[in-house]
């Protein structure tokens, strides 16, 4: 199967993505935390609803991006009550797998993705994401200050954890013993059910945040869980470029990703996007202005055979833009659709 594009990102399936979908030339849908039904897991007839209003459009429904933080944080903490929620885990990858999506992807961030400026700007005056590690550091014992730098709705739980300078830590080293007993026992359902279980980066890419570890910050750490899963074909990449080139050292840091995992065959997909600068202080930009080459990076994809797919994922903001981006993700996908057919002609994939 060559290299494609889906259109995604986005928790609600509407007409209006679907016609998007299609208008740009994508093949396939990717959906991210899904709004369905269900408080500890998801059901097989709600995701398979989603699939056929998908497939009815004339398009592929290539993956889903995540389930809500709250049905298995408990397990990347190693808190009481894991071992319910990596039942219930179990049983949403039977019904997303069974529904007929092939991809299921996850991160392992209990305080998820940190953002210390919403507006920072880029080329053109567009708006964009920043991340400045000396900002956190400067309110390492401002709370609500440090929860404002999480996702709006993680940020407002009590249930995440979240510690000052001098607080307790949660260590790399049981983060390490979580994910082991996390992805051992989950990983043989993904198997059973034919699914692929696809690990996004750390974003930011930095060893701890609020007082608790973080994993997936460097190249040698992948390398280290792809090793613990005993080389599993369930066992995949949602390779984030963005999260890659925001590593010490950028470009580096994404060829070596790709350049072990690509030819191995476990990169699920893709989020096509970079950044400037990288930790500790790094700012999104649109393609093609950041730390590595695209046409590069395409050509490194076709040359290892990669045969997933591409995605949209944070854009700038345009002026006139849409709360979702359009614009942006209009740019983003026309972008990587004429690096496809440039290294179609140039006999590359």
């Amino acid at each position: 199967m060559a290299i494609r594009i889906a259109v995604g990102q986005f928790h609600e399936l509407s007409q209006e993505r679907l016609r998007f979908a299609a208008q740009i030339g994508a093949t396939g849908i990717q959906m991210n935390n899904p709004t369905l039904p269900g408080d500890t897991r998801w059901e097989e007839a709600d995701v398979r609803a989603l699939v056929k209003e998908v497939e009815a459009a004339g398009l592929v429904f290539e993956a889903i991006e995540n389930v809500p933080t709250h049905f298995y944080h408990k397990a990347m903490l190693g808190l009481e009550g894991r071992d319910e929620q990596i039942e219930n885990y179990q049983q949403t990858i039977r019904a997303v797998a069974r529904a007929g999506v092939p991809v299921l992807g996850y991160h392992f961030m209990p305080n998820s993705v940190w953002t210390t400026n919403r507006t920072a700007q880029t080329r053109g005056g567009a708006l964009a994401r920043q991340f400045d590690m000396s900002v956190v550091e400067a309110h390492a014992d401002d709370l609500d200050t440090l929860r404002g730098f999480m996702p709006t709705t993680l940020g407002r739980a009590s249930s995440m954890p979240l510690f000052g300078k001098d607080g307790p830590v949660i260590t790399e080293e049981a983060m390490w013993s979580n994910y082991r007993y996390f992805i051992e026992a989950v990983l043989p359902v993904a198997e059973e059910e034919g699914l692929r279980l696809a690990l996004h980066p750390d974003d930011p890419p930095v060893p701890m945040l609020g007082g608790v570890a973080r994993l997936f910050y460097q190249p040698e750490n992948f390398r280290r869980a792809y090793e613990l899963a005993g080389q599993s074909p369930a066992w995949a990449l949602d390779l984030c470029l963005g999260c890659c080139s925001e590593m010490p050292g950028g470009k580096a840091a994404v060829r070596e990703m790709i350049d072990f995992f690509a030819p191995r065959g476990t990169i699920a997909y893709i989020h096509f996007r970079d950044v400037q600068g990288a930790v500790p202080n790094f700012t999104e930009c649109f393609i093609g202005d950041g730390n590595y080459d695209p046409a590069e990076v395409i050509a490194l994809l076709a040359k290892h055979r990669f045969d997933g797919f591409l995605l949209d994922d944070h854009v700038p903001k345009l002026d006139g833009d849409s709360d979702w981006n359009h614009r942006g993700r209009a740019h983003a996908i026309g972008y990587m659709q004429g690096l496809l057919r440039m290294a179609d002609y140039c006999d590359l994939l």
